[in-house]
């Protein structure tokens, strides 16, 4: 199963113009329990799905009151620069929808 057909959000939006942050909400606490001693939603296993080193994930980082999972990326451009696809990071979430979570 995917992480987007488990979570409730999975949204990503810019953290100011060089970096992106990402928060992924589930429904209930014994959902988001499951995910995180899953061990499937992961620095690594998310840095695998942006192809980046799980270094390179940011304060990666389990909220229990709000069922939620936030981490950072450093943008590889950064935002309104001329090659910019996503001036508002707002479609970068996709690649964390499709992880393979259980």
């Amino acid at each position: 199963m995917r992480l987007g057909e488990i979570a409730r959000v999975v949204r990503s939006k810019n953290a100011g113009p060089f970096l992106l942050t990402f928060d992924v909400l589930f429904a209930d606490l014994a959902t988001f329990e499951r995910m995180r001693a899953g061990g499937r939603l992961t620095r690594a296993t998310v840095a695998a799905a942006y192809n980046v080193s799980p270094n390179e994930i940011l304060e990666f980082d389990w909220h229990p009151f709000a069922c939620a999972v936030k981490f950072s990326l450093r943008r590889p451009i950064p935002s309104g620069a001329p090659q910019d696809t996503d001036v508002y990071g707002a479609q970068q979430h996709v690649p964390l929808m499709e992880l393979e979570v259980g």
